[in-house]
């Protein structure tokens, strides 16, 4: 589980404007946190069926807002990949 520090460090990192919570960027960028963490459970805990459901619902959520971003702004996709190093 993500802790709040962590949280308010990626919107930090990631935010448009001032006080920006919920743009695409910032929800991928808290998105691929919430997938390495739950990867590295499920790596442990070859067995949580239902955790391993959330996260292929995560990850299909994060290439849906990726792809967002991409059809208004490739130059904005491209360092997206580039600052959380995804494959693309």
């Amino acid at each position: 589980m993500i802790t709040k520090e962590a949280k308010k460090q990626i919107i930090d990192d990631f935010e448009v404007h001032q006080g920006d919570t919920g743009s695409s960027q910032v929800q991928i960028a808290i998105l691929t946190k919430r997938i390495t963490e739950l990867t590295e459970h499920l790596k442990i805990h070859r067995k949580d069926h239902a955790s391993r459901r959330g996260l292929l619902q995560m990850v299909g959520n994060r290439a849906s807002l990726l792809k967002y971003i991409n059809s208004k702004d490739p130059k904005q996709y491209k360092e997206i990949i580039t600052r959380l190093g995804l494959r693309k």
